[in-house]
């Protein structure tokens, strides 16, 4: 097949593309800076210019319908949140002959807004902390005050205290508070086919890299989250990947983030379950029941963002020193764990990003915001973008 993933510049994106070429397939990828993360891997033959998704979404999507067309691609794979403006122009999508594979718009639409989440996973009953839309009277600390709409963790902050939050905050009737739990983070990731579950897997974040992204990994049998995925995806009539943050508290998963798209599939895909697979799989309309679960325990990492999350948490020059010496060696937290963003055997370039943060942050630690902060804004959804695609969608 000739795949065109609608993000070329996310550690998904990245990821995603290395599966597809690994299965035989040709891949391009959309971005509007042309030394994307996807530049640097001989898995994506070509990077298609587009404009930023964020500034205009319907911008962004007609440059998107021209470079499939251009290209007479199979498939339209969406990487990142573009997912929201194919998910809105169905017909449209249908009349220009692309091939892609989202849930429905008001499916879509009922987790996408942090607020629309809490409301829907309450409806169904799904675990989560307790929170609310709007701080007015709220009295529970420590809790996160949430922008309803923000991508890799932007528009989330920790309130130790009511001293914390702002006057903006206290007054605002549009923010989403909700009370921290305690217990580690397993990221949890699933593909359905028009509401029956077909893929899952789960991981847990086991280091941090830069802006509270998963440098370690390691997978998990969580059979709880699961059926809490399945009772989600299945209420909603869902297409295509579903994701969600889950904090293993002591008492159950308790859901605090859901993605309405496919989030960094290698862990799974080295414990035995093919996402990428089973995205084109619903795709064709070829599934065949669900995939059996993944081992536990196969521990993962990704260089690059260990390397930026070493300088952004304040360990300085040794200690962005440290964490590229124990990568090397596969040593410490290390030992018995793969590369799944940048390997490079057979793929010699895909080390380039990794050698260019390392030398820059051992020079200047703090030039670890250049490295993270562009290549969020080529793909992330803001307030002003969603609103014209639920305008495009009549909502």
């Amino acid at each position: 097949m000739r795949v065109l993933l609608t993000d070329g510049s996310g550690l998904t994106a990245r990821q995603v593309a290395g599966r597809l070429a690994g299965a035989g397939h040709t891949v391009d990828a959309l971005a509007p800076d042309p030394l994307c993360l996807c530049r640097f891997t001989r898995h994506v033959r070509r990077i298609r210019p587009v404009p930023p998704f964020g500034a205009d979404p319907m911008a962004w999507l007609d440059a998107a319908l021209a470079a499939y067309d251009d290209g007479h691609f199979d498939l339209l794979f969406p990487t990142q949140e573009q997912a929201a403006v194919l998910a809105a122009v169905p017909d449209r999508l249908r009349t220009a002959g692309v091939s892609t594979v989202v849930p429905p718009f008001g499916a879509l639409a009922s987790v996408q807004d942090k607020a629309s989440a809490l409301r829907t996973l309450a409806a169904m009953g799904i675990p989560q902390p307790p929170g609310a839309v709007g701080l007015r009277g709220w009295n529970r600390f420590p809790a996160f005050v949430k922008e309803p709409i923000g991508t890799a963790s932007g528009g989330v902050r920790r309130v130790g205290s009511a001293d914390g939050l702002t006057g903006a905050e206290r007054d605002s009737a549009d923010l989403v508070v909700q009370a921290e739990a305690e217990g580690p983070l397993a990221m949890c990731q699933s593909v359905f086919d028009r509401g029956s579950m077909v893929a899952f897997h789960a991981n847990l974040r086991v280091g941090e890299g830069a802006n509270g992204g998963a440098s370690r990994k390691r997978s998990i049998e969580y059979p709880a989250a699961r059926t809490w995925m399945d009772t989600l995806g299945s209420g909603l009539g869902w297409h295509g990947a579903l994701s969600a943050d889950v904090i293993m508290s002591a008492t159950g998963p308790l859901f605090i983030d859901i993605n309405p798209r496919l989030v960094e599939p290698n862990n799974a895909w080295r414990a035995g379950v093919d996402l990428v697979g089973a995205m084109l799989d619903v795709a064709r309309g070829s599934t065949s029941g669900a995939q059996p679960a993944g081992r536990p325990g196969v521990a993962t990492h990704q260089a690059l963002l260990a390397v930026l999350g070493a300088a952004q948490h304040h360990r300085g020059r040794r200690g962005v020193a440290r964490e590229l010496i124990d990568v090397w060696r596969h040593g410490g937290p290390y030992a018995g764990s793969i590369e799944e963003l940048t390997p490079v055997r057979g793929d010699p370039i895909a080390a380039t990003p990794v050698v260019m943060a390392s030398v820059a942050t051992l020079v200047r630690p703090a030039s670890w915001r250049w490295f993270t902060s562009g290549s969020v804004e080529n793909y992330a959804l803001t307030a002003e973008a969603w609103e014209q695609i639920c305008l495009q969608a009549g909502c």
